[in-house]
């Protein structure tokens, strides 16, 4: 597998010179393992150090402040013991030769008194309820709760917040920041058709003012780490959690157009089966484009992955579930090794069972296994650090 494409190297053509071994992203995923105040826990740093061989690893979601807390023992990165669990955190992947960006997640509607810490009802662009029910504390669920629309100042607010948790990410010594823009959390219930309902200039009255949001947050955040450490995800036309977009495209290439000369390190864009973004988009977007093909759908295969940088879609392409249960995945797609099982009752749990008890090939076939490739895969992770 010498000759696969996801193998190869490739430099991240910004200011930051981030430069990774592979074409192959750790996908962020939510694993509830943070403590009550939001701080990760120890086999945190366990979990991404084993996945350090991925060209570049994105977080979990964090809340960049209790106002935008979704969810029971999800991370955050607002106090001092936030940025001293990551610290714990992005030394241990760097330790092991690995970069990792954190990814910003404020929950706007998501949430629910029982599962933040400040108790209170959780704020969106609109009041407008989630469907179905959500985890609260102690692994029980409620139904959802209709969120209270910000107000100006909390709008304004917010985007202070998403700059703040960035200087802090810096701060903890990860290599740069994602914006979650997707995924029916805040950022997207700014742009989605039924969850912005308002009447003012972040409203649904034009597409500038639905796109103005995100512009706004990507801009202070740029501003605040330097465009060049900073990543945007996008889910164009995802109806997870109820999001409805009628006619995703023409917001979606406003809003790159806007933000597309900020020199940002990357796109990170999930494809949709009712809207092609990747094919639509990539005309609007001049800079890095990692590719999401997997959500909503089957887990990604190495060969979708291949599929999707052959065709020129995309310069990386992101993997979830796949990583879950597979802390060596780029070697596995090297040598063509069979992939573990996910250990589904443990997803959501606290410790480190379906979390860090996955085995890597050594660990599965003992030291002697196949290792023609390992030379040339070692070669490309030393010559990344250094």
């Amino acid at each position: 597998m010498t000759n696969s494409k996801l193998l190869t190297p490739y430099s991240v053509p910004t200011a930051s010179g981030l430069r990774l071994p592979n074409r192959i992203v750790m996908a962020p995923m939510s694993r509830h393992r943070a403590t009550d105040d939001g701080t990760p826990l120890p086999v945190v740093a366990d979990h991404y150090a084993q996945r350090a061989t991925a060209g570049l690893i994105v977080t979990e979601g964090i809340w960049p402040s209790s106002r935008g807390q979704s969810g029971w023992r999800y991370p955050g990165l607002e106090t001092a013991a936030h940025i001293e669990g990551w610290r714990r955190v992005t030394e241990a992947v760097h330790a092991d030769g690995g970069r990792i960006y954190a990814q910003l997640m404020h929950g706007g509607r998501h949430g629910h008194p029982l599962s933040r810490i400040d108790e209170d009802i959780p704020t969106a662009p609109s009041a407008v309820l989630a469907p179905g029910r959500v985890h609260v504390r102690d692994g029980a669920k409620a139904d959802a709760v209709t969120p209270r629309a910000m107000t100006l100042a909390e709008v304004h607010q917010a985007v202070e917040d998403f700059a703040a948790a960035a200087r802090n990410a810096i701060a903890a010594g990860f290599d740069g920041v994602e914006l979650h823009g997707a995924n029916s959390y805040l950022i997207h219930q700014f742009l989605a058709d039924n969850t912005n309902l308002r009447d003012d200039e972040y409203g649904k009255n034009t597409i500038a003012d639905r796109i103005r949001f995100a512009v706004e947050v990507t801009r202070a955040v740029a501003d605040a780490i330097g465009a060049e450490r900073l990543g945007l995800r996008l889910s164009p036309g995802n109806p997870q959690f109820g999001m409805a977009e009628a006619d995703p495209g023409p917001v979606y290439r406003a809003l790159l157009d806007e933000v597309d000369g900020l020199g940002l390190a990357y796109l990170h864009l999930t494809d949709n089966a009712d809207y092609p973004a990747l094919t639509d988009l990539r005309p609007h977007w001049h800079g890095t484009l990692i590719a999401n093909v997997g959500e909503n759908g089957d887990p990604t295969t190495r060969e979708a992955g291949e599929a999707v940088l052959a065709a020129g879609r995309a310069d990386l392409v992101s993997y979830g579930r796949a990583f879950i249960s597979n802390p060596d995945l780029p070697r596995r797609f090297a040598l063509g090794a069979p992939l573990n099982t996910i250990d589904a009752a443990h997803l959501y749990t606290h410790g480190a069972a379906g979390y860090t008890d996955y085995p890597a090939l050594d660990q599965e076939r003992g030291l002697d296994f196949d290792r023609e490739l390992e030379p040339e895969l070692e070669l490309a992770q030393t010559s990344i650090r250094t």
